[in-house]
């Protein structure tokens, strides 16, 4: 199964090629062993944090830019459709977050694109709970990649920040 991913970005804005996105993508959608025969498609938004900023604000009611959000698509019962949703993540965020947090860039922009793909498919992290299976998930599917566990190195004032 591979998903169709419609990619966005402004060539002005420093983020991974393409192909990285759809490896992470691809990863995700096989690590929860959807149908072979779906189709999942979505798309991901690179932005600025002027952008991201106005996002986080209307959709979350709060000021500044985060890392990533996730928007799931509000498909009526009744239609047979199989897309997810979109993301959006905020590119200079993320590579000041991984500079900030001793983390691997590439890693950071995997585990945020996971991150956000779980959302769409409807994990939540709102419960200790739900948090726990999201982020052993995550983390399962980029060790793929060769990335290590992204929580590690986050304490719980990041980990709130977390959308």
């Amino acid at each position: 199964m591979t998903p169709v991913l419609h990619i966005e970005r402004d060539d002005t804005i420093e983020a991974p090629e393409d192909e990285s996105f759809k490896r992470w993508v691809n990863a995700t959608c096989n690590a929860l062993a959807l149908e072979a025969t779906a189709k999942p498609e979505l798309s991901i938004r690179i932005s600025n944090t002027d952008e991201m900023a106005q996002l986080n604000q209307r959709f979350r009611n709060k000021s500044g830019p985060t890392n990533v959000l996730s928007f799931p698509a509000e498909i009526p019962a009744d239609v047979t459709c199989e897309l997810l949703g979109d993301i959006v993540i905020c590119s200079p965020i993320v590579w000041q977050e991984a500079q900030e947090q001793g983390k691997s860039p590439t890693c950071h922009w995997a585990h945020l694109t996971v991150h956000g793909v779980l959302h769409l498919l409807g994990y939540e992290h709102e419960t200790d709970d739900t948090a726990e299976d999201m982020e052993a998930l995550e983390t399962q599917i980029l060790q793929q990649f060769g990335c290590p566990d992204p929580y590690l190195s986050i304490d719980e004032t990041q980990r709130a920040d977390l959308p």
